[in-house]
């Protein structure tokens, strides 16, 4: 790996922590931004986790910022579902979908 391409993949991890620890701070602690103003933040990080980086690296970023997580699991839902959530965790989520859409549909 060349000293430029070296020089662009710190460049680019940098910008995912950054970027990662951000939505923590909004999700967590910061005081409420506009909706606009969050989707352009998930959509900066999920242009970020879609460039190519190690995996170590990237499961290092997601397994410390949970909210950086959900963007990428949500990512990649079509090739594997919730992946990096815990299996009673999906399950749960699944559950209360179901039970949402039943009484939808009762209502209807």
């Amino acid at each position: 790996m060349s000293a430029a391409q070296i020089e662009t993949l710190k460049n680019r991890l940098e910008t995912v922590i950054a970027l990662a620890r951000l939505l923590e701070r909004v999700e967590h602690n910061a005081p409420a931004i506009g909706a606009e103003q969050y989707r352009t933040l998930v959509r900066q990080l999920s242009v970020v986790l879609a460039q190519e980086m190690p995996d170590q690296a990237l499961q290092a970023i997601l397994g410390a910022h949970p909210a950086a997580a959900e963007v990428y699991e949500n990512m990649h839902y079509a090739q594997s579902g919730l992946s990096r959530s815990s299996l009673e965790a999906s399950i749960e989520s699944e559950k209360a979908a179901r039970q949402v859409l039943a009484r939808a549909a009762q209502g209807a």
